[in-house]
């Protein structure tokens, strides 16, 4: 996953979420030990300060754990894990439905409009 970053947030935040999604979507699976700050800093192209920051923020979340001379690893908590699925996907929502609001959809269209996308998309593939 390559990392997608954009200068209308804090990238320190943006770090956070997508490590969090390559967490959920299994890309750093439960037990996996991930590269070194340097080495993702170097891959986002960010500062290695900036890394570190999120990679301890997820660490004190409980979704990543250190091992002093083995580096840093993904928790093999799954409910943790799930927690972490569950949050992403309600912010995900949350923000979805605020903009269908400003868009002028009321709740009832809002699900209608879903509803005929997703029976679209089964019938497209």
């Amino acid at each position: 996953m390559a990392w997608d970053l954009k200068s209308d947030r804090p990238i320190y935040s943006q770090l956070v979420e997508q490590i969090q999604l390559m967490v959920v979507s299994g890309i750093y699976a439960a037990g996996c030990k991930l590269p070194s700050v340097r080495d993702m800093a170097a891959e986002a192209s960010v500062n290695p300060n900036t890394m570190q920051r999120a990679l301890s923020k997820l660490e004190s979340d409980g979704l990543l754990y250190s091992q002093r001379t083995s580096g840093r690893f993904v928790t093999e908590d799954v409910q943790r894990i799930m927690q972490t699925k569950n949050d992403l996907a309600a912010d995900l929502i949350n923000d979805f439905i605020q903009k269908m609001n400003r868009l002028g959809f009321d709740r009832e269209q809002t699900v209608s409009l879903l509803n005929r996308m997703i029976k679209e998309e089964g019938q497209n593939g």
